[in-house]
């Protein structure tokens, strides 16, 4: 990245250029073309000397001896580095942002499935959403239901999302005793998480009567369980077809190393936890990427959440030679809108 601050305003022109003509068409640029495009003012011959020292700084690559020149990982860097940090979104684009999330979805994972099918659209590449995990997610509501024979403890999160469990109610216990309990629950763990809401319901059950006390313990191994249960993180997938219909990538060797990587979801979820801590917006180029069988891809992810906290990401998988205005303006103007949605699910 140090050659970055190398670069006089005619090469940084000159690159600026040949990466934005290199990403609409794919074919490597020269320097007639160049002189024709970029208006610099200069001749061809100059500016085939700049592309040289280009090249020798890294920015440039010659696929073929009498060929054009081919942008590196370095170059697209630099390249997204001096996009405006919020690109525009086309009206098309915009519209149909907002009529998905003007549709009712009371659940998260339904917003997340169909944000990652609205990405893929927009954008014509893979998407991705990591899922918020249980938890860490507040608690909205807790109680249990009577259903026949069976007593389940319900727990609603602020997302929307629903998570059951069949309780083993104590020999004895009456349905005024449950309904107390359940009063109790409902009040003691609002806002907490489930690690909050067990100890919450271990302190409770010190002030309670013995079959209430057994009851308590059924449901904070039922929390127990819910907990275990959220420690799986899962990523949502959309528009994975999309990657074998890319141009950018030239080769089937990479695309069937990008499907393997998307694939294996251990490596998924650190990607889009990492691209968590680095708001609004994180491009990941290339071999900037720490798994080799993504080199040759790029990711552009964003954070979404609520109250000013990250509860998951989404983002966007294709080539390194990748539309990255359009891609970052889609990624961030749906992660504003889908933590504005999960804002409203909380409340």
């Amino acid at each position: 990245m140090s050659g970055i601050r190398e670069l006089t305003g005619r090469k940084a022109e000159i690159l600026r250029v040949l990466v934005h003509y290199y990403i609409r068409t794919g074919e490597p640029v020269g320097s007639e073309a160049l002189a024709a495009m970029a208006s610099l003012g200069v001749s061809s011959a100059t500016i085939r000397n700049e592309l040289a020292a280009l090249e020798e700084m890294g920015f440039l690559t010659q696929p073929h001896t009498s060929a054009g020149r081919a942008p590196t990982d370095l170059a697209y860097r630099y390249y997204v580095d001096l996009l405006p940090s919020r690109p525009r979104l086309r009206d098309a684009e915009r519209k149909a942002i907002v009529h998905f999330f003007d549709e009712a979805l009371a659940d998260v994972d339904d917003i997340l499935r169909g944000t990652t099918v609205l990405l893929s659209r927009l954008t014509r590449y893979a998407s991705l959403a990591l899922a918020p995990s249980p938890k860490e997610i507040s608690i909205a509501r807790a109680e249990l239901v009577a259903l026949g024979t069976a007593t389940l403890i319900l727990v609603v999160f602020d997302t929307g999302h629903v998570e059951k469990r069949v309780l083993e109610v104590p020999e004895g216990i009456t349905d005024d005793e449950v309904e107390s309990v359940s009063r109790w629950m409902t009040e003691a763990f609002r806002g907490k998480t489930l690690a909050g809401a067990r100890e919450a319901a271990s302190m409770g059950a010190r002030k309670v009567t013995d079959r209430e006390r057994a009851l308590f313990e059924r449901a904070t191994e039922a929390l127990g369980s819910i907990e275990v249960g959220a420690l799986a993180e899962h990523v949502v997938l959309g528009g994975v077809a999309n990657i074998a219909a890319e141009e950018g990538f030239q080769h089937r060797a990479t695309l069937r190393q990008v499907y393997e990587a998307l694939e294996r979801e251990s490596a998924i979820l650190r990607l889009l936890r990492e691209a968590a801590g680095a708001p609004p917006v994180s491009v990941t180029i290339g071999r900037e990427n720490p798994m080799p069988e993504m080199w040759e891809a790029s990711v552009v992810a964003a954070p979404y959440g609520a109250g000013g906290g990250a509860l998951g990401t989404i983002g966007v998988v294709g080539p390194t030679r990748m539309d990255y205005a359009s891609a970052i303006s889609a990624v961030r103007a749906v992660a504003d809108r889908l933590s504005a949605a999960v804002e409203a699910l909380a409340h």
